[in-house]
């Protein structure tokens, strides 16, 4: 009896195991499905940027380094970035070191030329006074060949004729005279007037370097926070050169209005136009969410560093006004492409493909379940438009059901 007992609760025990294991095992083996609904949907382009000032007013340092044939500087000092100044407060200091050798030199010419300018105007009054001393031997010797021939009025006519000829020599002598002094007296002139010029030029260039050197010290135009400008990429600091045509040593930047700089790949930018609303997060500040729109996007692509892709520099403008906001703080912008209000959509783990053209889903109707073909549009990350094939209700499948091979497509009309 104890055996047959035995016998029965250890059948019964294995058919209880089974029992368990087969409900597990078809638990396993159910398909997942979702009904499909209206909902709204968007697709967005994510970019990661950084923050700038909208409007800012320039630190200059010199604006005539060119005319005085300056074509470079060198920043020999400068305050930290984030530096708040008041209006005339430091900012920075050039290297004067070319510019002083230059204001050597100057000084000089400028002495080269006052000398010159002094030894012309000594030699032009010794030489005219000479020539107007000889000019007025000339005109005594006319007057004295006149007073000859005055008196020679009753000598024999040979004699009369010689002093004649005597007086005409002497008026020669004058006019010839007169006019190597006129003659010398403009060469004088010009060699003069070129003389003052050359020192009026090296006064100037002079005068001109002495009040460039003291705008090699700079200082605020206005109150604001110091923020380092960029030449190609890179920010200028302490090192640095200058362009002297344009020679931006730093910007004072408006906080209360900030644009988001950032970079969208060649293959985004085509869905990115000027007006598109942004979802912008703040890396420093988690907790902030603002809103901006895309205000301008570049119509040149430029190569990334890294690589042989192209990208177009997109402007987001930020729009609310956050005194916590910094230039140079990392943003991340999420650029509504597109959105709707209501749409049917699905998730992309529904979507399959014969790899053609063709698409469809495993669409589940009562207890059977179909290849059913859709035309899909729009995506994004996670779902994507269903324009034709599916109607609100429809249970789709997530998973590849096991007889998936033995089912046959619905194709559409």
């Amino acid at each position: 009896m104890k055996k047959k007992l035995i016998l029965l609760a250890t059948f019964f025990t294995i058919v209880v195991i089974a029992i368990i294991s087969f409900k597990t095992k078809s638990t396993g083996d159910k398909d997942i499905s979702i009904e499909l609904t209206y909902e709204p949907f968007e697709v967005t382009v994510i970019n990661s940027g950084e923050l700038e000032a909208k409007n800012s007013a320039p630190i200059m340092g010199p604006v005539r380094l060119v005319n005085a044939r300056v074509w470079s500087v060198k920043i020999e000092d400068m305050v930290e970035e984030g530096t708040i100044v008041k209006k005339g407060e430091y900012v920075a200091t050039l290297d004067r070191t070319e510019i002083g050798d230059k204001i050597r030199n100057e000084e000089l010419d400028g002495e080269e030329s006052l000398n010159n300018y002094e030894s012309t105007q000594i030699d032009t009054a010794l030489d005219l006074r000479a020539r107007r001393d000889e000019l007025k031997k000339k005109l005594l010797n006319v007057e004295r060949r006149k007073l000859e021939l005055r008196g020679s009025k009753y000598e024999p006519p040979a004699t009369i004729q010689q002093a004649e000829l005597a007086l005409k020599e002497a008026e020669m002598d004058y006019d010839l005279a007169k006019e190597d002094y006129i003659l010398r007296k403009e060469k004088a002139t010009t060699s003069m007037r070129r003389r003052n010029i050359d020192l009026l030029d090296d006064r100037q260039d002079l005068e001109l370097l002495t009040s460039l050197y003291e705008q090699f010290v700079i200082y605020a135009p206005e109150d604001g926070m110091v923020i380092y400008r960029k030449d190609r990429g890179n920010k200028i600091k302490k090192g640095s050169s200058i362009s002297t045509r344009n020679p931006i040593v730093a910007t004072l930047p408006d906080l209360k209005k900030m644009i988001s700089i950032c970079y969208v790949n060649e293959v985004d930018i085509r869905l990115i136009n000027i007006g598109q609303k942004v979802r912008i997060g703040i890396d420093a500040f988690p907790e902030k969410r603002l809103t901006g729109i895309v205000r301008n996007i570049a119509n040149v692509g430029e190569a990334m560093p890294s690589g042989d892709a192209k990208v177009f520099e997109v402007q987001v403008e930020i729009n609310e006004t956050d005194m916590d906001l910094k230039p140079g703080m990392t943003t991340s912008n999420e650029i509504v492409v597109l959105q709707k209000s209501e749409v049917l959509a699905l998730p992309l783990e529904c979507l399959h493909s014969t790899g053609d053209s063709l698409s469809y889903v495993f669409l589940k109707r009562g207890l059977q379940i179909i290849k059913n073909e859709i035309i899909v549009g729009n995506s994004n990350s996670n779902k994507i438009i269903v324009n034709k094939g599916l109607t609100p209700g429809d249970l789709v499948l997530l998973n590849i059901p096991s007889n998936s091979k033995d089912l046959e497509y619905q194709l559409l009309n």
